[in-house]
């Protein structure tokens, strides 16, 4: 039988622990609860949750901090639930290894449908990054490292797939412009955006049907860009 999926909620305000533990546990999941930064490494390390659920606003350590702690020996997935709603807060957390963030308050709707998105995604990113991904007409073939569009290769400089791999291993996600930037062109080039906004308008002349109107390679203004996939 398959394990229920394991998330950590870190947050040091009692209500909403009480809320929401039993919320997701409502719903299946195998919830652990901490109230502080050093609780929350010790059990992202030890206990192997599916998902973080990340209050940024943690008595012993800004949870800024956890997600570069995190990030930096583990994939696995941080939710970050925070009542800072600046656009240079999100920008930083998604920059340092958050793949969502939820501004407080939310619904427990939204809540439920942001972690079932964020372990549909780990669920299909736990499969090695071969074989092929289908979205729609378009097809990227990572054996070959190319794309199909309705039956056709598509020739990709292998720029142009990095980026593209890059995207379809986030789909759905928001990837900021700096994350690009260090996983395509290395540390020293995230203060050239200009390289990024060339390479992503080449890969939209290739894979978009129509590239003014993307259907996959969507932007996210002043922050990055999404692969919308269903």
């Amino acid at each position: 039988m398959t394990r229920a999926a394991r998330i950590l909620l870190v947050d040091d305000e009692v209500s909403l622990q009480r809320t929401m533990a039993p919320l997701l546990r409502s719903q299946g999941y195998e919830v652990i609860v901490a109230g502080d930064a050093r609780e929350a490494l010790a059990s992202a390390q030890g206990d192997h949750p599916d998902l973080i659920v990340l209050d940024l606003g943690l008595p012993d350590m800004d949870g800024i901090e956890v997600c570069r702690r995190v990030r930096a020996r583990s994939r696995t997935p941080i939710l970050v639930l925070s009542a800072r709603n600046a656009e240079k807060d999100k920008v930083r957390a998604l920059d340092e290894g958050a793949d969502d963030y939820v501004t407080k308050p939310f619904s427990p709707d939204e809540l439920l449908a942001r972690v079932r998105a964020a372990l549909r995604r780990t669920a299909a990113g736990n499969a090695d990054e071969s074989g092929q991904l289908r979205c729609g007409d378009l097809v990227v073939d990572f054996d070959r490292r190319r794309a199909i569009r309705s039956g056709v290769d598509i020739r990709l400089t292998p720029k142009e797939f990095e980026l593209l791999a890059l995207m379809v291993r986030h789909a759905g996600q928001v990837v900021t412009h700096r994350v690009i930037l260090k996983a395509i062109w290395g540390p020293n080039a995230v203060d050239q955006p200009e390289h990024l906004r060339v390479l992503m308008g080449q890969l939209r002349k290739k894979i978009e049907l129509d590239p003014a109107r993307p259907q996959y390679l969507l932007t996210e203004p002043w922050i990055g860009y999404r692969f919308a996939a269903e």
